[in-house]
């Protein structure tokens, strides 16, 4: 008999993998990070403390903050149920709406900003409509919400569509021959199983909603304590050359979205978990 053939990989080895990632991630993840926080070590904490304790950036942060977790918590509901339509509905139109998903990647974010200014200003197509009811869009918190809402959906619906696909109908056809209703099998058998993938794109949405720009600007309005973002306050800061105050809002938003993404992901172990015990 010969000697067995060693199978090797393609790809490469642990130590060169290794190196490459995590020469990748310094570069574009940890330096910027580290940066930002040696600029705040050389602040100081009072000085951190000083800037971040006024009423207008608590109002920017308390701003940003909730209305992208609502941004995301729309967007959760919104793109589970899109992703699960595209995948398992076959009508005309599908493929230009499946396309459509990707256009606020592919869309400069200011360029979504003048468009969704256009359309809900109060001489908009849609700001008209709803200025004939009373409710004004644009240059309100309404309009960030719905800004955040368009660059942050296609992130809920990406990544819960290949989940979905992978689900075989015969789950859901099991557990109606065991007698249990749609609402049984949608909340204790379908939702299981999109519970991870559904909480990381719902963790993508709230992290892009978070630190968004472009696209809100125009539609924002910018008053202070009102409209004002803390992504404004920092730019504004760096037009001023303080340095040193937006490397502090930066640093606050950091600590805040942190803990915000950390909660998230003690979730999602525990869903992996819990589907496992299922």
């Amino acid at each position: 008999m010969g000697r067995p053939l060693l199978y090797r990989s393609p790809m490469p080895g642990l130590g060169l993998s290794m190196g490459i990632t995590l020469t990748m991630l310094s570069l574009i993840v940890l330096l910027p990070i580290g940066a930002l926080l040696l600029q705040g070590v050389s602040y100081g904490a009072e000085g951190i403390w000083a800037t971040v304790n006024r009423e207008r950036v608590w109002q920017a942060l308390f701003l940003s903050f909730r209305l992208s977790l609502f941004a995301a918590m729309f967007n959760l509901v919104l793109g589970v149920i899109l992703a699960w339509v595209l995948v398992r509905y076959r009508f005309p139109g599908r493929r230009i709406l499946d396309a459509a998903v990707d256009l606020p990647f592919a869309l400069p974010t200011a360029v979504a900003g003048i468009a969704l200014t256009a359309l809900y200003a109060p001489n908009g197509a849609f700001g008209a409509l709803f200025k004939d009811l009373g409710w004004r869009i644009a240059y309100t918190q309404w309009g960030i919400l719905i800004a955040l809402i368009f660059v942050g959906l296609p992130f809920v619906t990406r990544t819960v569509q290949p989940v979905i696909a992978e689900i075989e109908r015969e789950v859901e056809e099991a557990s109606a021959t065991l007698g249990a209703g749609r609402f049984h099998t949608l909340t204790r058998v379908v939702w299981p199983m999109l519970m991870p993938a559904a909480l990381t794109g719902f963790a993508l949405s709230l992290a892009r909603a978070v630190g968004e720009y472009g696209s809100v600007i125009f539609i924002a309005g910018n008053k202070p304590l009102v409209t004002e973002i803390a992504p404004l306050l920092i730019v504004i800061q760096l037009e001023e050359f303080s340095y040193d105050g937006a490397a502090a809002i930066g640093i606050a938003m950091l600590v805040i979205s942190f803990l915000m993404l950390l909660f998230i992901n003690l979730t999602q172990i525990w869903s992996r978990r819990r589907i496992g015990y299922v």
